[in-house]
């Protein structure tokens, strides 16, 4: 065990009856959050480190407890000490969905398939009792871009008028049916399990919002390149499936061009705030995928915005920190 263990945590361990187990540090996430793997007499755990008052763990247990009661596959909770942070949860493994598909390719359909069925799902049972995705948590998002990003490129911008593009192009979403978001739903968040199932891990932020919201977090994945033909394939499994109106896809390149600004202006935060300067090295993805998502016409507005205000050669330059 070395001196990253968070402390307390094997007086925690061992309080739940796992005393002298072995803890590993595991690969962190964007957040404040670690995590460790714990193993005792080969039965294996996951300690998430998730400290106050940065990080608060409860919200996750409650969706967890709210996903395994109505069918999915969240892990389950061994223990927990909200005060200090820490929550021993079942293991997934390391199969994530991102790992499978770099080295079966071939595979993505039928994976996609599986994973956009959960959302399906989600869609199709009670909501969680969580917050509502409402207009000051969207335009709070997409202000991360002026925020964070466009400093590090010397830009500066009129930010009512960016405001308020952003306020009448959402309008229109409010009134749409409202189900469980997941919010960072993609495939480093999705488990491929032993049994064939698939697992869900990170829901922590879930909301009551747009049911398009985590379809675009899937096939417009930071992450991972998804390519158009997957995406518009996936989004006809989707519409096939489920019950949607006219309206959907103007919703899904809104929900796609305003969630994508978002991680923007998160990935440049990473960086010059926390010095996670691997992020920049995504940057490029959100802004083909961003420049996409504002060819549907009904953002035309925004997308007027964007082209005088950010040329070309400052969206695909490097910044400070990018290799």
């Amino acid at each position: 065990m070395g001196m990253n263990i968070p402390e307390k945590a094997v007086d925690f361990l061992s309080d739940i009856g796992w005393n002298g187990a072995h803890i590993i540090s595991m690969t962190g996430d964007a957040s404040f959050r670690r995590y460790f793997r714990v193993n005792k007499d080969n039965k294996y755990a996951i300690l998430m480190d998730a400290p106050p008052p940065h990080e608060d763990p409860k919200p996750f247990i409650d969706v967890a407890q709210y996903l395994t009661n109505a069918g999915f596959r969240a892990p389950q909770i061994y223990g927990s000490d909200l005060e200090r942070g820490l929550v021993l949860i079942e293991d997934f493994g390391d199969q994530r969905m991102r790992e499978h598909l770099d080295d079966a390719p071939h595979d993505e359909e039928r994976i996609y398939k599986q994973a956009i069925d959960i959302i399906i799902k989600l869609a199709d049972v009670p909501p969680a009792d969580v917050p509502l995705y409402d207009e000051e948590t969207y335009i709070r998002e997409v202000n991360l871009l002026p925020e964070w990003y466009l400093p590090a490129v010397n830009i500066d911008c009129d930010g009512a008028a960016y405001e308020n593009l952003w306020k009448e192009a959402l309008a229109p979403i409010y009134g749409a049916r409202k189900v469980t978001v997941l919010r960072d739903y993609h495939a480093e968040n999705a488990m491929l399990l032993s049994d064939g199932d698939m697992g869900i891990i990170d829901f922590q932020d879930a909301l009551l919002g747009h049911q398009a919201y985590d379809l675009v977090s899937l096939l417009q994945d930071a992450r991972r390149d998804v390519t158009p033909e997957l995406e518009q394939k996936m989004l006809a499994y989707y519409i096939n499936n489920i019950n949607v109106d006219k309206s959907f896809l103007d919703h899904y390149a809104l929900l796609g061009a305003q969630r994508n600004a978002k991680i923007i202006g998160i990935f440049a935060r990473l960086c010059f705030r926390d010095g996670k300067y691997k992020y920049l090295d995504y940057l490029a993805r959100m802004w083909r995928l961003l420049e996409r998502d504002l060819e549907n016409p009904r953002l035309s507005k925004i997308k007027k915005w964007f082209d005088g205000t950010i040329p070309n050669t400052v969206r695909y330059g490097k910044i400070a920190g990018q290799k």
